[in-house]
């Protein structure tokens, strides 16, 4: 039977024997690098799967003065204050137009001829029956000399007791009846003269001039086309040659809503950008705001001119109009300070306005003080970002401070 005391010896630790050799520490890293990476990958997926979607924008220093100091933004069109649609008087056959689009004309210059063969013929016989009524007058004018002198004679012989009373008086007659016919002579010799004219004035209608100086913009009859100066029904009778505007009249008309028609005043500046030329700014002034509302748009129109005149400015054009503060320059301005974001990106509680920006995928809450109004598509923050801050525009749900997000548009 073996000694219970041995079996206890065995199992205690011999400490004189020398540690194992053996190197653990990679191991230990490794493990601790798996954890690591485990925990971090788990933070990640817990937080992505609680993001919010975001649309985000990007802070921008303002372009001009003109972007920092509008009151209010319209959109307009170019118009011509002063253009016509050429006719003619009468109904007639065109023979041939002289103007094209794109052309300069000047006033009182040709830009179409009509058929006038019938109103030159007109115009001969007025003037061969001016010719005969003048005839007519002469032959008259002479006899009636003859009838003066005739008349004349009978008297002294009268006088003298010489002729018969009976004579006397019938050389009376014949003169006031030959004075007479002279009277309707010389009238009807008017009335010729008035006939020519009208047939002079019937023919220079067959050539349509230009009333004003201008530029032809559309071109509507050509040769071999009946016009007429008011519509005939149906489709083979024009009524107009051309169109010609006034360059020198052109200007903007704006339609601003009613309940913003308060910022607008007779010759306030105005920046002006053509949708055709983006990066030019043009100086305008109000010309008139019109005293009437449209109830439908619930808009008041308002009139805009050019304060400087460019050939690209053309008519029907768009165009897009930044009413300027009072004191606002309208030309190249120093630099402003603040920036521009989105209107919809500005928020507002008790607290005062403020807006979330997004930085390291998540949301943070910055206070700022505006620069000018708040209803604009772009408004203007004095302090509190800098160029470049990337700010949220619109969420899918509501956000708190330090809320993770996926961004779902960045500009």
């Amino acid at each position: 039977m073996a000694d219970p005391t041995e079996s206890i010896h065995q199992l205690k630790i011999d400490r004189s024997a020398p540690p194992p050799t053996g190197r653990r520490w990679p191991w230990l890293l490794a493990v601790a690098g798996i954890v690591i990476v485990g925990t971090v990958l788990w933070m990640l997926a817990a937080r992505l799967g609680g993001a919010v979607e975001v649309e985000t924008d990007i802070a921008r220093r303002p372009p001009s003065v003109a972007a920092a100091s509008s009151v209010l933004d319209a959109s307009g069109y170019v118009v011509a204050r002063r253009q016509a649609t050429i006719s003619s008087k009468v109904t007639g056959k065109v023979l041939e137009v002289l103007v094209e689009e794109g052309m300069r004309v000047e006033k009182d210059q040709i830009v179409a001829r009509l058929d006038d063969t019938t109103q030159q013929a007109q115009l001969a016989v007025a003037e061969a029956r001016a010719e005969a009524s003048r005839a007519a007058l002469a032959e008259i004018s002479a006899q009636l000399r003859n009838a003066r002198q005739e008349r004349d004679r009978q008297r002294d012989l009268a006088g003298r007791g010489l002729t018969s009373q009976a004579a006397l008086d019938n050389t009376e007659a014949v003169f006031d009846e030959l004075a007479a016919r002279l009277e309707t002579g010389r009238e009807n010799v008017d009335v010729a003269d008035s006939n020519v004219l009208l047939a002079k004035d019937a023919l220079s209608n067959m050539t349509i001039r230009a009333p004003f100086a201008g530029m032809v913009v559309t071109k509507n009859a050509q040769p071999g086309e009946m016009i007429s100066p008011i519509s005939a029904g149906g489709g083979f009778t024009r009524t107009g040659i051309c169109t010609i505007i006034d360059n020198d009249s052109l200007e903007i008309e704006v339609d601003v809503n009613e309940a913003y028609i308060q910022r607008v005043v007779p010759e306030q500046r105005v920046s002006a950008v053509l949708d055709a030329y983006p990066d030019w700014r043009i100086p305008a002034e109000v010309i008139a705001i019109i005293p009437t509302a449209d109830r439908q748009k619930a808009t008041v129109r308002v009139r805009i001119g050019f304060l400087e005149r460019d050939n690209r400015v053309l008519r029907d054009m768009g165009v897009k109009v930044s009413f300027l503060e009072s004191a606002s320059p309208t030309g190249t301005a120093p630099e402003v300070q603040g920036v521009m974001i989105p209107g919809a990106a500005l928020r507002s509680d008790e607290n005062g306005d403020f807006v979330w920006i997004v930085r390291n995928g998540a949301v943070e809450r910055r206070s700022v003080d505006l620069g000018g109004p708040r209803d604009r598509p772009q408004v203007l923050i004095k302090t509190g970002l800098v160029a470049g801050d990337s700010v949220v525009s619109a969420a899918d749900a509501p956000l708190s401070a330090g809320q993770a997000v996926k961004t779902t548009k960045g500009t």
